[in-house]
This record gives structure tokens, C-alpha cells and sequence, in this order.
């Protein structure tokens, strides 16, 4: 499996990741309608701009595009200190446990520092067991927001690094 940096033409694929993505992590936690609901086409349009305007990269295997991540400035203020903001990452269930994910998340980090970014947060729905992903990987729990979908409110908890480069020094790259 390799991770790239995501270009034009990746966006019906990575759109295919998302909706996957979402009908089996979110199944049982996000009502079944809205699952049902989700549109390839309406995130592959999402994708044009996501591709151009953040850090996006793809995790690819010989049947194609598994998995993405991308980030940027973090949005909401609310967490002085943290200025970088991992949006998403999602990964084909059976793409999971690999080592694709730890990648995706460390070529965002090294990406945004390369950006001028000093630290990362990430968003994370409550019942979503990934969160231990976040956790493993040296989060610390900064709070809890509260988040509308599919017109349901749910519990998001925020992670956080203060310091960016402890998603990628590990293993020697700046």
C-alpha cells in the first residue's frame, strides 16, 4: 500500500471511500436514513475543491484508492493554541489495521508543518471506536462538541496535539 498526495482525477474514488467509509463506521450510530441517503456524486463534488484547497492525500493498493485524509487551519477557534485541524480520514474497513491510517495521518502532519503549523486537532463522534485510533497515536482529549446529522445531535469529542511533529518524528522524517 502506498500514500500519495491526492490530484485531480482521485475525487470519484475518494468519494467512493467516504460513503463506504461512513455506511459501515456509522452504521448504528447515525440514523439509517441519512446513511442511506449519502451521494457519491455529492462528495466527488466535494472533493474538487477538498483536493485543491487542503493537504489531501490517498492510500492506494493495487485495486485503488482504500483510503484519504486531508487537513488544514483548524476552524472553529475554540481551541487556543491549536492552529492545524485534521478534517477527515477514512479507510475501507478492510483496509484497516495496516498501517495506512498511522501514514495518512503523518503525511497531513508533515504536510502542514510544511505549511507553518505547529499543532493538530481532530473531531471525532463519541461512539465512533476510532477514536482509540486517536488515542494510540498520542491524542489528548480537549473537550466535546455537539454536532447535527442527518437532523440528530451527537457528541463529538476533540483530540488534540499540541505539538505536530510527535505525528512524524517518530519514525525520523521532518
Amino acid at each position: 500500500m502506498i500514500v500519495r498526495r491526492a490530484q485531480p482525477g482521485d475525487e470519484r474514488a475518494m468519494a467512493e471511500v467516504h460513503v463506504r467509509s461512513w455506511r459501515t463506521t456509522y452504521r448504528g450510530i447515525v440514523s439509517e436514513e441519512y446513511l442511506d441517503s449519502l451521494e457519491i456524486e455529492e462528495r466527488e463534488n466535494r472533493w474538487r475543491s477538498g483536493i485543491s484547497h487542503t493537504e489531501a492525500f490517498v492510500a492506494e493498493d493495487l485495486e485503488g484508492i482504500v483510503g484519504f485524509a486531508n487537513g488544514g487551519q483548524e476552524r472553529s477557534g475554540n481551541y487556543p493554541g491549536y492552529d492545524g485541524e485534521l478534517y477527515a480520514i477514512y479507510l475501507l474497513k478492510e483496509c484497516q489495521g495496516q498501517g495506512a491510517g498511522h501514514e495518512l495521518v503523518r503525511q497531513v502532519a508533515i504536510a502542514l508543518n510544511k505549511a507553518g503549523f505547529h499543532s493538530l486537532l481532530v473531531r471525532v463522534l463519541r461512539n465512533n471506536p476510532s477514536r482509540y485510533f486517536y488515542e494510540a497515536l498520542g491524542g489528548v482529549r480537549l473537550g466535546a462538541e455537539s454536532i447535527e446529522i442527518g437532523g440528530e445531535f451527537h457528541e463529538e469529542w476533540v483530540y488534540g496535539w499540541p505539538e505536530l511533529n510527535v505525528l512524524y518524528e517518530k519514525r525520523g522524517e521532518n
